[in-house]
């Protein structure tokens, strides 16, 4: 009988991997087309796998807590000649049929790199360490420290490091470069260190902001009393959540100053065609930032169920990738944690980050009775990229933010 092969699918266009999360079904089992039979973790969402035709379960390769690239075969169904006419699906005879006739790039014996292949750690050398204060060498180039040899960068490869994790090892190299045996002999020492392997969402975290802080990002802050919101929301059904305002109010703003909101390619500001902001969510190990759409022309009242669903999916990790692409911007709640004040870090393809902190009761001034009255007071913060905003900009963006939010009954 035919056998037709369980393919790990492309789960999203920017996704090449996932881990195995649960295997719902055994060898044996029967099967039937659509059914969800293994569930994986990527670094957005949880998602299933699913079968492409009826059939019995011949073999499972994939195994949990593994992952595996997009295209890897993690199992086989035995299925009827009947089932693959009715369906069409290519079956493992089909498959190697095509490779034979259409053999795979790099298949043949790749020409030798002879820049590569050479084992030689050295390269022309820096200038020699100066001391220019006692105990406080420094290079008296730049070349140094910041060079990586061939051979070190293919032991990195292999291994599986970027650049920001050899920043703790120190260098014995010319100019303080890190050196292949300095890697060695900083691995051997952490060896029986306790450690833990790093989930897809915190690799993906980790990915993302090694690339936000490739940018100049400054923070600003506004303290903003938030009685009003508070009043307005104890009134309101449904209820919107305190995120809901700011993430409103954030849209509005923007939409009267849309080039707070563009990002830098090249010569160019790009501009946002739509005011889709995304809003953090915390959930285990990493967060997730859904994205809600057209929130400058849509009401407070009518975002609070689309924004609850999200919000829900979300933590429960079944976002799709639709749920989670083209924002231009992101609010953050950190006050939920008990943070009166953060620094939070926009995402790669965004300028802005507004975040909010924990509402403290606080004396304020009051000109109509001239006596000091409790009020609820938060920090507004707004990290931004310095090449496109300035701080004036910025400022009055989070000042007009303040604004909105004393009118909540207008969002």
């Amino acid at each position: 009988m035919p056998f037709v092969p369980i393919l790990m699918p492309q789960l999203g266009e920017s996704i090449a991997e996932a881990t195995i999360v649960r295997l719902d079904v055994a060898v044996g089992d029967t099967v039937r087309t659509d059914q969800e039979i293994i569930e994986v973790e990527t670094n957005k969402a949880v998602m299933g796998v699913t079968t492409l035709c009826d059939g019995i379960v011949s073999e499972l390769r994939a195994q949990e807590g593994v992952s595996y690239s997009v295209g890897t075969v993690l199992g086989m169904l035995e299925v009827t000649a009947e089932e693959v006419t009715r369906t069409g699906v290519e079956t493992l005879e089909m498959m190697e049929a095509k490779l034979s006739v259409n053999p795979p790039p790099g298949s043949q014996q790749a020409e030798e790199n002879l820049h590569f292949g050479n084992q030689d750690d050295s390269y022309e050398e820096a200038p020699a360490v100066v001391p220019s204060v006692k105990g406080l060498p420094v290079p008296t180039g730049t070349m140094g420290a910041h060079y990586i040899s061939p051979r070190m960068r293919a032991r990195m490869d292999d291994l599986g490091l970027r650049e920001a994790d050899i920043s703790a090892i120190v260098g014995t190299g010319s100019g303080g470069r890190v050196t292949v045996n300095d890697l060695e002999r900083f691995i051997d020492y952490i060896e029986t260190w306790p450690s833990s392997q790093a989930s897809p969402m915190r690799l993906a975290v980790a990915d993302a902001m090694r690339r936000s802080w490739t940018r100049p990002l400054a923070t600003v802050g506004l303290p903003v009393r938030l009685d009003r919101v508070l009043d307005h929301r104890r009134n309101s059904n449904p209820k919107p959540g305190l995120t809901l305002y700011l993430l409103r109010a954030f849209a509005k703003a923007l939409s009267e100053d849309p080039a707070s909101a563009g990002f830098l390619m090249g010569g160019k500001v790009v501009h946002p065609r739509a005011f889709d902001i995304g809003v953090a969510v915390q959930v285990e190990d990493g967060v997730v930032v859904p994205v809600m759409r057209k929130v400058d022309q849509k009401p407070l009242r009518d975002l609070v169920r689309e924004y609850d669903d999200l919000v829900d999916r979300g933590r429960r990790r079944r976002l799709t990738e639709e749920d989670t692409k083209g924002g231009i911007a992101t609010v953050t709640n950190f006050g939920t944690f008990g943070l009166t004040w953060a620094t939070p870090i926009p995402l790669p393809n965004e300028t802005l980050i507004l975040g909010i902190g924990a509402g403290v009761k606080k004396p304020v001034w009051s000109t109509e009775v001239e006596t000091f009255l409790p009020a609820t007071e938060a920090d507004l913060v707004l990290t931004f990229d310095h090449r496109v905003v300035d701080g004036g900009g910025a400022g009055l963006l989070l000042k007009r933010v303040g604004e909105l939010l004393q009118k909540p009954e207008e969002l």
